[in-house]
């Protein structure tokens, strides 16, 4: 389990950095352009991702107050991918160093209605990482909305025959 997750949170890091590359590069309005999708905007995405990512990470180290980062946000989308690419890193690092022991925790927390679970952290891992790809999905077809026609390819597929 524990090498999976290392090749995802590598691979999370790779394919977040590869749209990070082409949507640092649009214009400002474009981004902010209301798009149809679960979030509206491409900035929203992201800021969305990042929250997303931000939120497990504060759950899993047990803070008693989450602190959702785009609640107080005012920055750029350079800044929400700057972020969300350093909250990957994280992810990467701590996944690297954790033991079976730490992967197999049972951790217990709650949702944003307050509802209590408890789950292993692996199961919590995977679940960002796929969340992750949904939403990049998502921007792929955001873009393809915006007239970009020259996307990265950020499948795992991709990313595995490069290692």
């Amino acid at each position: 389990m524990k090498e999976i997750l290392q090749q995802y949170a590598t691979y999370n890091i790779w394919a977040n950095q590869k749209l990070a590359a082409l949507i640092q590069s649009m214009a400002d309005d474009v981004l902010h352009k209301t798009l149809p999708s679960s979030f509206s905007t491409i900035h929203s995405t992201l800021l969305h991702m990042w929250d997303a990512e931000s939120i497990w990470w504060q759950r899993m180290k047990l803070q008693e107050v989450i602190i959702v980062p785009s609640s107080s946000f005012k920055g750029t989308t350079t800044d929400v991918s700057t972020s969300l690419l350093h909250q990957n890193k994280l992810w990467e690092t701590w996944v690297k160093n954790a033991t079976v022991a730490a992967l197999d925790h049972v951790f217990m927390y709650q949702n944003s209605r307050k509802e209590q679970f408890k789950q292993p952290i692996y199961q919590m891992i995977l679940h960002i990482f796929n969340h992750g790809t949904y939403h990049r999905g998502q921007l792929v077809n955001m873009l393809r909305q915006t007239g970009i026609e020259k996307i990265p390819q950020t499948d795992f597929i991709v990313w595995s025959r490069k290692k």
